[in-house]
């Protein structure tokens, strides 16, 4: 089944839906997620994103990410799909959202209306491979001095996030 995506204006009105991969050729706007999730420790759980992804394959990025189905509410898809790639189940809270738009390899663009949710969990996940390919447990001091020194290894909505709304994403 083609997967498709939301199609949203700056204001995340609804403009139709398009195959998701042809979104990201055409640089169309569409609603995505991200989660972030800490522990107890006040660690951020990373996730490095399986080789076979068409985009930012291989880096590491938040807990998960990705696009709502026009079936679903973005908070219903957050749910859906933390379960389907980490294996989680958990609270989220809607902590904010953001556009951004960037270039990619491979001829893609990211042009997103990004809705963030904060999560708490403190077990291990259980990984989809097809979607992750590692995930570590991190605090946000030795992240930021990691993305500093070595900014090509992390996905882009990722460090934006980081960088632009570090205030707004604890839980």
């Amino acid at each position: 089944m083609e997967e498709l995506v939301i199609l949203v204006d700056e204001q995340d009105n609804v403009r139709g839906t398009m195959p998701k991969l042809e979104a990201h050729q055409k640089n169309e706007l569409h609603r995505a997620f991200s989660i972030l999730i800490w522990n107890s420790k006040n660690e951020m759980l990373i996730q490095q994103r399986a080789d076979g992804k068409y985009h930012s394959a291989g880096l590491w990025t938040n807990a998960c990410c990705s696009h709502p189905r026009s079936n679903e509410t973005t908070i219903e898809a957050a749910h859906r799909r933390l379960q389907e790639e980490i294996g989680i189940q958990t609270e989220l809270k809607y902590a904010f959202h953001f556009t951004y738009q960037v270039a990619l390899e491979n001829d893609l663009f990211e042009h997103e209306l990004d809705h963030v949710f904060i999560g708490k969990y403190d077990k291990e996940p259980t990984l989809n491979l097809e979607e992750v390919k590692a995930f570590r447990w991190i605090n946000l001091n030795d992240l930021q001095f990691e993305i500093a020194t070595s900014p090509e290894q992390f996905t882009f909505w990722f460090k934006y996030i980081l960088e632009h709304y570090s205030s707004k994403i604890f839980i």
